[in-house]
């Protein structure tokens, strides 16, 4: 069994990987941390866990005895804190960390060690070996897995234009003006335009592609060895609780033909076993929970259109850090994650 403990386990990542984790064969939670509920049940945050678990909240790591016994832990906490919060964490050398932060995702040294970008698609071999990863964002997610099997073929030479909508939890559990009710219902806006902070790491992973060894061309080259076309990317506010529907476009580079590119997504997620690939239009609602990517790809007028639906809190967040996770400890890689979505 691998011991594991959620760090900042009170807000929608962690209930999901809770949910997840709870049922999953290999794994036992020794620990879910949160220093205001400390003593407090975790079904009393978590509501739908009501009746499937005893587990209470602990503000740390039981003794230096339990931190031996915790094989991972992951960090759930708000973005820009996982560093602090390790810098306080006395941790046994062993214990492996899956970050579901952005601490990590472009910086990714700490230490000494580094932390491997946990895009399963792509970094499969890296993440089997890892000791430290940095889950992606789920913007980052979406728009990646739409566009890597043309960044590694180099037929990405044009800008990119990229409309990108996403549920409310993709703020987070804190309450904000955007995130009411009264303002999120029946209601859609525009935010960071062009500014998004998952900017940075689509741009990181992007320019560190080969055209070597597909689908795992991750070799680290300097971002300056590869120039990037320019990525246009507008997120927008849904008014619905979960899922991303990214829509992106970009002049079609060379002579490649539809059944072509269709093939080249094919070939490049053919050991991935949640990436499927659609002949017919997607909707979000075939993805809403469960840890798929569903992607779809047509021609108009000189452009490659790809349409890209995950649900953020799964394939965006909890469940690809499981699916890291599972690589991690030589599991099968889709254990646990099998998930039934709603198809109405």
């Amino acid at each position: 069994m691998i011991r594991v403990a959620i760090a900042g386990g009170t807000g929608y990542t962690a209930g999901e990987l809770l949910r997840i984790l709870l049922n999953h064969p290999m794994v036992e939670i020794s620990a879910v941390l949160s220093t205001t509920l400390a003593g407090e049940m975790v079904s009393s945050v978590h509501k739908d866990l009501t009746g499937d678990t005893n587990l209470r909240f602990t503000s740390h790591l039981n003794s230096p005895q339990g931190r031996k016994e915790v094989d991972l832990i992951f960090l759930t906490l708000g973005h820009g804190l996982s560093k602090k919060y390790l810098d306080e964490l006395d941790l046994p050398n062993s214990c492996k960390i899956i970050d579901l932060g952005n601490d990590f995702r472009v910086d990714s040294q700490y230490k000494g060690e580094d932390f491997v970008y946990g895009l399963c698609e792509l970094n499969r071999d890296e993440i089997i070996k890892a000791k430290y990863i940095a889950n992606p964002g789920c913007f980052a997610t979406s728009i990646l897995l739409a566009l890597l099997p043309l960044a590694v073929a180099s037929k990405l030479n044009d800008d990119i234009h990229i409309h990108a909508i996403t549920g409310s939890t993709g703020a987070g559990k804190s309450l904000s003006e955007s995130t009411h009710f009264s303002y999120r219902e029946s209601n859609i806006s525009v935010y960071k335009p062009f500014t998004h902070q998952h900017l940075g790491e689509i741009k990181r992973v992007l320019g560190t592609l080969t055209t070597q060894d597909l689908p795992s061309a991750s070799k680290e080259l300097p971002a300056a060895s590869r120039e990037l076309p320019t990525i246009n990317f507008v997120p927008i506010r849904g008014d619905f609780t979960r899922g991303i529907f990214a829509s992106i476009y970009t002049k079609i580079s060379g002579d490649l033909t539809l059944e072509e590119v269709y093939s080249l997504y094919n070939n490049f997620y053919s050991g991935s076993p949640f990436v499927k690939i659609s002949r017919e239009p997607i909707s979000m609602k075939e993805v809403v929970n469960t840890n798929k990517s569903l992607l779809h790809i047509e021609s108009h007028n000189g452009y490659w259109h790809i349409t890209s639906a995950i649900d953020n809190l799964l394939k965006g967040a909890s469940g690809q850090a499981v699916q890291n996770m599972n690589l991690m400890f030589s599991i099968e890689e889709s254990c646990a994650l099998k998930l039934k979505g709603s198809a109405f």
